[in-house]
């Protein structure tokens, strides 16, 4: 019997549970053709209904399952790779450009890394539109492409492939445009279904708490965060999370070719801010550990640290980018392939004082009104917007020192967010608490 939408957008917008045939339906409606085509009203309709309404733990299961088998499943076994299958994935802040440092790291370190990744979505940045400032850079390599980078690299963050749950693509672009990116189920299926048709070995999640994430609250993260290990457990990915913070800006940078640059900084020893330096360190502890490449936490930081240090992380970057079509310099203090903006202007202190808390949301926007971002799921991405040299929580300033930097395509924008970033930016006369950059982490199965 044929299952039809209105009935199935019924049952949820009433706070009803949802049965593994509606929801097979529904997916099936995301990729179909002719009659069993749902139409972008009826997705975000039901997209709607259950970020009011929730979902039980067994329906986003069954979403999960649905989405992960709406395309192909990879199965690394015959790559013949002598290295497990890892990956991590965050789910999106400001500035976030953990991604580009993180997957060279633990390639050098032995694992192999297949980070399928996302753009944008609402005010966070996506991993995708970063790494595609990157003049010639494809982040849909051919099969055999991908697995000779992997072979060569370590690593390779590329896209899913429109054959890698084709469902949540389609599901992913109308939440991008519905208000409709916070459903922590939604959340949950679209992550673990694309890394569960990756073919991984193990997973470790980064959760974002704060103002600039979609968790605002711990009770939110701690509620995405079981939600991402249990479901990922129950399909038979062993997975962790952490929960960190985004409560400001994470790195100096926010906009795609500015942190590509700060990326390659780190990499290369030029500046590491110390709060991507953390997170950056225990993500990779965790991948680490939960894969069998190192035996505790305190032995995997000291890897990941020695293939900082001695540059290895940074060439297993440069393969990566060499080998997916991007420059072949990148790695070279002459490298110039990233575009800049026109337009850059200072963002000046109007008093002195400490930074003592930043609107991360509202900086987001305001990369996006700056050309940075999406308001619509077709619209193209400026990389080279942004801001830069942001001043962390608890930076001291004296009045008209920058509290950052803006990149703009023209002056009228530059001022526009200069004015949004005097208003997300908070000083005061105290430097307040410090607070730790890692807030809590899942049980060590």
């Amino acid at each position: 019997m044929k299952i039809s939408p209105a009935q199935t957008i019924r049952i949820k917008r009433d706070g009803g549970a949802l049965d593994v045939a509606q929801i097979g339906a529904f997916v099936q409606g995301l990729t179909g053709r002719g009659d069993a085509r749902w139409s972008e009203g009826q997705i975000a309709a039901l997209a709607m209904a259950i970020l009011l309404k929730g979902m039980t733990r067994d329906e986003c299961a069954a979403l999960t399952q649905a989405m992960t088998h709406s395309g192909d499943v990879m199965d690394w076994a015959r790559a013949g790779f002598d290295a497990p299958v890892v990956d991590k994935h965050s789910t999106g802040g400001v500035g976030d450009k953990v991604s580009l440092v993180l997957a060279p790291i633990v390639a050098a370190c032995g694992g192999v890394v297949p980070m399928v990744s996302g753009r944008g979505l609402g005010h966070t940045g996506g991993t995708l539109d970063k790494m595609q400032s990157l003049a010639g850079y494809s982040i849909a390599p051919s099969r055999s492409l991908l697995t000779r980078v992997l072979r060569d690299a370590g690593c390779a963050i590329v896209g899913a492939s429109l054959r890698i749950a084709p469902a949540d693509r389609r599901l992913y672009a109308v939440r991008d445009v519905t208000a409709t990116v916070e459903s922590l189920p939604l959340i949950t299926a679209s992550i673990l279904s694309k890394k569960l048709a990756a073919g991984l070995d193990a997973l470790v999640m980064d959760v974002k708490v704060g103002n600039g994430a979609f968790c605002t609250t711990m009770r939110e993260a701690r509620t995405l965060a079981a939600s991402l290990v249990e479901v990922a457990a129950g399909a038979g990915l062993p997975t962790r999370a952490l929960i960190t913070d985004m409560d400001q800006v994470l790195g100096w940078t926010a906009g795609n070719a500015l942190e590509v640059r700060e990326a390659i900084d780190f990499l290369t020893g030029h500046a590491r801010e110390p709060r991507l330096l953390e997170v950056t360190l225990a993500l990779t502890a965790q991948m680490l550990e939960l894969s069998g490449l190192a035996p505790n936490l305190a032995d995997a930081e000291r890897r990941a640290r020695d293939a900082l240090t001695s540059g290895a992380a940074a060439e297993r970057f440069a393969r990566m980018v060499a080998g997916l079509g991007g420059p072949k310099n990148v790695l070279s203090p002459r490298f110039a392939g990233l575009a800049k903006a026109p337009v850059v202007i200072d963002v000046p202190a109007p008093r002195a004082g400490v930074v003592t808390a930043m609107d991360t949301r509202a900086i987001g926007l305001a990369i996006i009104a700056l050309g940075g971002g999406r308001l619509h799921a077709a619209d193209a991405i400026d990389a080279r917007v942004g801001v830069s040299h942001v001043r962390a929580i608890g930076a001291a300033v004296q009045e008209h020192e920058p509290l950052a930097r803006v990149h703009a395509r023209d002056r009228s924008e530059a001022m526009a967010a200069r004015e949004c970033l005097l208003t997300a930016v908070t000083l005061g006369d105290q430097r307040p608490p410090a607070e730790t950059v890692v807030r809590w982490a899942s049980a060590r199965g």
